[in-house]
């Protein structure tokens, strides 16, 4: 089932039901015992009926959690990570931690720095090579458990990041860095390991980029990934964890204001955002 975010309140919508929880707050939701269980009341009439979603209503399924992020987890990230860095000595860092036991993980935005479907991405004042990162992005409860699935795009500036790898959290951390949705698919298991990530840049109504990877090209297990964030760290609302991306446009593309994003996992759906 989905789980999306309105200002009237969390809906769920299990195959052709849709039903709102009028009142039920997002954080208290999303970390009960049992999510699904919840879910599965409002769908049998606990919940408000409702028509249908308006797109334009939906809100970045995510209440006062944080967002981490993990890098270098496809081997495609891997190569342009090693080709942005390799004039500042840097390069092989990128291949040392693709191997490593310990994978990377870094902060990537509060939710006042979030934007949902059909809101504005924002690129840096500052950079000159920005591009959307499109991921499989894990939605965990306080206690460490992955109750679902959704989609993020992980905004970066890859000449600030190249120029030096300390400066990550500025290429990475910014207002509206990044954006989520449109839902959490609610399940025990991830989606299967040959589903598609697409990502296509539209640009003055023509495609300007598009490229597609599968989750079969992950190298890090999500279990493995949400071990080591929760390792001597607290999440009282629960967090969303971005795995990773394994699309990566050439090196002679940069995103421009009014630029059209659009990221598809097919069992999630299509998350969309424009360049501001």
């Amino acid at each position: 089932m989905k789980l999306y975010r309105t200002p009237r309140g969390p809906v769920v919508r299990s195959g052709s039901t849709v039903r709102l929880l009028e009142g039920v707050d997002w954080d208290e939701l999303t970390n009960s015992d049992d999510v699904t269980a919840r879910l599965n009341e409002a769908v049998d009439g606990s919940g408000e009926p409702v028509d249908s979603i308006d797109d334009g209503d939906l809100l970045a399924p995510i209440g006062t959690a944080e967002i981490w992020a993990a890098g270098v987890t496809y081997y495609r990230s891997r190569s342009a990570r090693m080709e942005e860095a390799s004039e500042a000595g840097g390069s092989d860092f990128y291949d040392r931690v693709y191997d490593a036991d310990r994978p990377e993980l870094f902060f990537k935005a509060t939710p006042n720095r979030v934007v949902g479907p059909g809101g504005h991405v924002r690129i840096r004042g500052d950079a000159t090579w920005n591009v959307p990162e499109p991921e499989l992005t894990l939605a965990i409860n306080r206690r460490g458990r992955i109750y679902g699935y959704t989609i993020g795009n992980d905004m970066s500036s890859r000449d600030i990041e190249g120029a030096n790898p300390l400066y990550l959290p500025q290429a990475k951390v910014y207002d509206r860095c990044a954006a989520v949705g449109p839902c959490i698919l609610v399940a025990d298991e991830a989606p299967a390991r040959q589903t598609a990530i697409e990502l296509r840049i539209q640009r003055h109504g023509a495609v300007a980029f598009e490229g597609t990877t599968s989750l079969e090209q992950l190298k890090r297990d999500p279990e493995e990934l949400v071990e080591y964030l929760y390792r001597d760290n607290t999440f009282p609302a629960g967090c969303l964890l971005m795995t990773g991306t394994g699309i990566v446009p050439p090196n002679d593309f940069t995103l421009r204001s009014g630029d059209r994003i659009q990221i598809t996992i097919a069992p999630i759906g299509t998350l969309v955002n424009d360049v501001a």
